[in-house]
C-alpha cells in the first residue's frame, strides 16, 4: 500500500483538467483533484472511462509556485504599460523546456488577463480534506495576494456532508464563489439522470454555501425533464431555486451527445428531448415560477436559444419573459431562421434579426441543409453536439 501511495505521488509536472465553467475563461486553472468522484450522470460524457484521484497537496503546492516564479520572470521582462511581442514572448521562452510550456503558458495567458480570479480544477474540488484544501487556499493567496476571486465545483452531496464550520474556515482562506450543477430540482429527473442527489440536498447544500459567506452559482438545464416531465423539471427547480436564493442562477440547455448514456435512452425511446419550441415555454414556466428571490439569472453559452436572457430578479423579470415571447410572436419560417442563425453563433436573441447583415447567410443555410420547420429541430440536435 505504501509502495503504490508512493508511485501515485510522484510529481509529473504542471497539470491542467478539461473543462471549467465560461464564466471562468480568464481564471488561472490550478488542479486539485482529477475527473469526477461521481461520473454516473447521464447526460455528461466529459470524464467516462476516467479514474477519479486526489491530486497531493505537495504537488499541488508544487504547480503554484511554478506559476509564481513564472509570474515573477514575465513582471520582470515586461515593464508595466508594456506588451508582448514576439521578441518579448522569444526572451520568456528562452531557457524553458517543452514540459514546462503548459505552466508557463497558463502563467502569460493570466497575467495578459489581469490575474483576478482563480479557478480550482475538477469536478468536485470539495471533495479533499478541509485542512488540505485551506493549505493549498492559503498559499494561493500568499503568492497571488491580490486575486480578487477563486471558485470551485462542487457536488452538493458532497457540501452537505462537510461541516459548516469547516466550509466556513475553506470561506475564509479565500474560496469565495462555488459552482453546482443543480441541473433539476425534480426528484424524478434527478434520479433519472443518476444525478446522485436529491431536491433536499441541493437545498441543504445551497444554503450551507450561503451561510458560510460564499457566492454560489446553480446551473439548471432545460430540457431535461424530456417532455415527459418538462412541466414537473421547471416548477421543482424553481421551487428549489427560490429557498436557497443563490447569487446566480446559470442556463445550460440539454444537448444529448453521442456516446452518452442519455443518448442510449434516447435511441431506445426511454427518452424524448424536447425542441426548442418547448424548451422555450419551459423556461419561461421557469422564469415565471422564481419568486421572493434576488438571483442574478445568465444565459451565457452557445447552446441557450436565448443568450439575452440575462438580468437581476425581480426587476428584470418581465424584460426575460418578453424575449421568449418575441420568439413566439416571429412567423414559423422566421423562427427556423432565428434557431439557425442562433447556432451559427449570428444572433444572441430575437431582437439580433431585424437588421442583421448574417440574414442572407444564415438563408442560403436553411436553403442549402433543406431546414424547415418540420425538421428543425433535428438539425439543431447535430448542431448542438459541436458545443458540447
Amino acid at each position: 500500500m505504501e509502495e503504490k501511495r508512493k508511485k501515485t505521488d510522484i510529481y509529473e509536472g504542471f497539470e491542467q483538467g478539461p473543462i471549467r465553467p465560461p464564466s471562468e475563461a480568464h481564471s488561472l486553472l490550478i488542479r486539485l483533484t482529477r475527473n469526477c468522484p461521481w461520473n454516473h450522470c447521464t447526460f455528461c460524457r466529459v470524464y467516462k472511462k476516467r479514474k477519479f484521484s486526489l491530486r497531493s497537496v505537495d504537488n499541488i503546492l508544487k504547480d503554484i509556485d511554478f506559476l509564481h516564479g513564472y509570474i515573477e520572470r514575465i513582471r520582470q521582462i515586461i515593464k508595466p504599460g508594456g506588451f508582448m511581442d514576439n521578441e518579448v514572448i522569444d526572451t520568456l521562452y528562452a531557457g524553458f523546456e517543452e514540459k514546462d510550456r503548459v505552466a508557463f503558458n497558463a502563467a502569460m495567458n493570466w497575467y495578459a488577463d489581469g490575474m483576478k480570479s482563480v479557478f480550482l480544477q475538477d469536478a468536485n474540488s470539495l471533495i479533499m480534506k478541509p485542512d488540505d484544501l485551506v493549505t493549498v487556499l492559503s498559499h494561493l493567496k500568499t503568492c497571488f495576494p491580490h486575486v480578487e476571486r477563486i471558485t470551485s465545483y462542487a457536488r452538493s452531496h458532497t457540501i452537505a456532508r462537510i461541516r459548516q464550520e469547516d466550509l466556513k474556515r475553506i470561506a475564509q482562506a479565500g474560496l469565495n464563489r462555488i459552482h453546482i450543477g443543480m441541473e433539476s430540482g425534480s426528484d424524478r429527473v434527478l434520479a433519472h439522470i443518476r444525478k446522485g442527489t436529491t431536491k433536499a440536498v441541493h437545498i441543504k447544500a445551497g444554503l450551507k454555501v450561503k451561510e458560510a459567506g460564499m457566492e454560489l452559482s446553480e446551473y439548471v438545464m432545460p430540457g431535461l425533464g424530456g417532455i415527459e416531465y418538462s412541466i414537473e423539471h421547471a416548477m421543482e427547480t424553481a421551487s428549489a431555486l427560490n429557498i436557497i436564493n443563490p447569487d446566480f442562477i446559470r442556463l445550460r440547455t440539454l444537448a444529448v451527445t453521442d456516446g452518452t448514456e442519455l443518448s442510449a435512452q434516447v435511441a431506445r425511446g426511454e427518452f424524448e428531448k424536447p425542441g426548442d419550441a418547448m424548451m422555450a415555454k419551459e423556461i419561461r414556466l421557469f422564469l415565471e415560477s422564481l419568486d421572493g428571490i434576488n438571483s442574478y439569472i445568465k444565459s451565457d453559452h452557445i447552446l441557450n436559444l436565448f443568450e439575452t436572457i440575462n438580468g437581476k430578479l425581480p426587476e428584470d423579470k418581465e424584460k426575460m419573459i418578453s424575449i421568449i415571447d418575441r420568439f413566439f410572436e416571429l412567423a414559423p419560417e422566421d423562427r427556423v431562421l432565428y434557431q439557425i442563425g442562433r447556432r451559427m453563433g449570428f444572433f444572441k436573441g430575437p431582437e439580433d434579426m431585424a437588421d442583421s447583415p448574417h440574414l442572407d447567410r444564415v438563408k442560403q443555410a436553411c436553403r442549402y441543409y433543406g431546414v424547415t420547420p418540420v425538421n428543425v429541430d433535428s438539425v439543431i440536435d447535430e448542431l448542438m453536439k459541436r458545443f458540447v
